[in-house]
């Protein structure tokens, strides 16, 4: 179960979710005794036990764990608490597929189904909140649910519930379609009309769920939105492991005799790194802002600032050059092919907050310590082809044409500086579904991709913009046929700063006229 482990215990705490403006149309239950009748809910598709039911009162938005405070307050909903298929597993071990509803007082007709992270395990408070800009999907009248996928974990990497078959089988995807499909029918009961559009937000974990509601279960969703999706879990490991193995040749050993990776590069040795790439490609968006919107135009050459006879000030040893160059070039096995994508070069890859970035490597939480210099790609990447990684995966699946023929619409966003899943990987599985399912104006009236320059894993980045607003746009695609020609993101890197996000493979342009902090300046090219 290597492949599915391999997500790190970070991820675990980003839940990904929705937001969007409530519409004028709203439809109101504020009776206490719609809610406690849940309690009674029955259905034939699934085992379903209601454990709970009770009005929440309105209040302050709960906190959401590395996520910026929510404007507004929460008004009054009645939380559901439930179970499907409760069963006694291996080793006499009890499972359930545990699941939460929000119902708010005032519903817009909508339906959210919020995403997971890590190995789950837990049931999150059903907000709506990953990439919900400033106001939450339950604020702004959403019907919101969240699952533990069908177990309870100590933490959010418990990997124990792998020994048990069904419980393996829901988390890599059986239980988001029975939830998605009992909570609809609670939804319905408790406002006694149906659901008018659903929708599925996710990141990391979430993001490969909601991938796998576009695959699986073509006609249960209108819109999804796949955030940083984990893909190939097992192989973007190997690919850190790549990058760190590639640095452990450059650098000095422990008191062991291992290489010790975090000091094979000096602040020095980084800032360098850093200062040429802003210089080489700072300026290709139009304008020196320390972003690099030209993700994809960015040729950036670790050896352009390697020291040689004739260049000797501000270089690093042509040795960390070729370290540096060949573990963002991604793993290939001995045949030339490669096994995952490599990194793109960014303002992230030196991050010391939050998740480090690939220039400041560590002991991996998965990889664990390195201990040598080389790398046998061809038996690691046979390895990483586990059963469970094509069963739970969403990297190979490209045939959409239920989803899209149902009128669904799929947004894709990921961050350039992503350490953990290289954002080339959704840039290559997007511009395979391109390929199979008819061209770039075909494909682009129901699925488009947003690169997030600076951006680490679901957010966070010391020189990115990270706070958007994705709801809104999926709302208006699927509701009003109004594509998102862009989206505009802010952050607390740049206070006082405003870009648009551009369908992949535009990017935003200065126009070269008016104020370059604002996003009105901008274009996409």
């Amino acid at each position: 179960m290597r492949c599915i482990i391999n997500l790190f215990v970070l991820l675990f705490f980003i839940l990904a979710s929705a937001s969007c403006s409530v519409t004028d149309k709203t439809s109101s239950n504020n009776s206490e005794d719609a809610c406690s009748k849940l309690l009674a809910f029955k259905t034939h598709e699934n085992t379903v036990t209601i454990k709970s039911a009770v009005n929440v009162a309105a209040g302050p938005v709960p906190p959401v764990m590395y996520q910026r405070p929510y404007a507004g307050t929460m008004a009054g909903y009645c939380r559901i608490d439930g179970v499907i298929d409760e069963r006694v597993g291996d080793s006499g071990k009890p499972y359930a597929i545990g699941f939460a509803i929000a119902l708010p007082e005032k519903w817009n007709g909508r339906f959210m189904m919020q995403g997971g992270g890590g190995l789950n395990g837990s049931v999150a408070t059903p907000l709506g909140s990953s990439a919900a800009g400033d106001t939450t999907a339950l604020q702004r009248g959403f019907a919101v649910v969240t699952t533990d996928t069908g177990h309870q974990g100590a933490h959010g990497f418990d990997a124990s519930f792998f020994s048990d078959q069904e419980a393996t089988l829901n988390f890599l995807y059986q239980a988001i379609g029975k939830v998605a499909v009992t909570s609809k029918q609670i939804v319905a009961q408790y406002y006694g009309k149906a659901i008018e559009h659903s929708y599925y937000m996710g990141c990391s974990t979430g993001g490969r769920e909601a991938m796998i509601m576009s695959q699986r279960y073509p006609r249960l969703f209108d819109g999804i939105v796949a955030g940083a999706p984990a893909m190939r879990t097992s192989f973007s490991n190997l690919a850190d492991k790549w990058v760190m193995v590639s640095l452990a040749k450059v650098a000095p050993k422990d008191k062991e005799g291992y290489p010790n990776v975090a000091e094979a590069l000096s602040t020095q040795d980084k800032a360098i790194v850093m200062d040429g790439l802003l210089k080489q490609c700072d300026v290709l968006d139009g304008v020196a802002d320390n972003m690099i919107s030209n993700t994809v135009g960015c040729k950036f050459d670790p050896l352009s600032v390697a020291c040689s006879a004739t260049k000797k000030d501000e270089c690093i040893s042509p040795e960390k050059a070729r370290a540096i160059k060949l573990g963002f070039s991604g793993p290939k096995n001995s045949l030339g092919v490669q096994v995952y994508p490599g990194f793109w070069f960014d303002t992230g890859i030196t991050e010391t907050r939050g998740i480090p970035g690939l220039l400041n490597p560590g002991n991996h939480p998965i990889v664990g310590k390195i201990t040598s210099t080389t790398m046998n790609v061809d038996q690691e990447s046979v390895a990483a082809s586990t059963p469970a990684a094509f069963v739970g995966d969403s990297a190979y699946w490209t045939l959409l044409n239920t989803f899209s023929g149902n009128g669904g619409k799929l947004i894709f966003y990921h961050g350039v500086s992503d350490p953990w899943f290289s954002a080339q990987e959704t840039a290559r599985y997007y511009e395979q579904l391109v390929h199979d399912n008819g061209g770039t104006e075909k494909v682009s009236q129901w699925s488009r991709l947003f690169l997030i320059p600076g951006m680490g894993h679901c957010g966070g980045g010391a020189a990115a913009l990270d706070h958007f607003d994705m709801i809104d746009p999926i709302v208006e695609w699927v509701e009003k046929s109004k594509a998102p020609e862009q989206v505009i993101v802010t952050g607390d890197a740049f206070p006082n700063r405003s870009r648009p996000l551009c369908p992949y493979p535009a990017y935003a342009h200065y126009t070269g006229t008016g104020d370059s902090e604002k996003a009105e300046n901008f274009v996409c090219r």
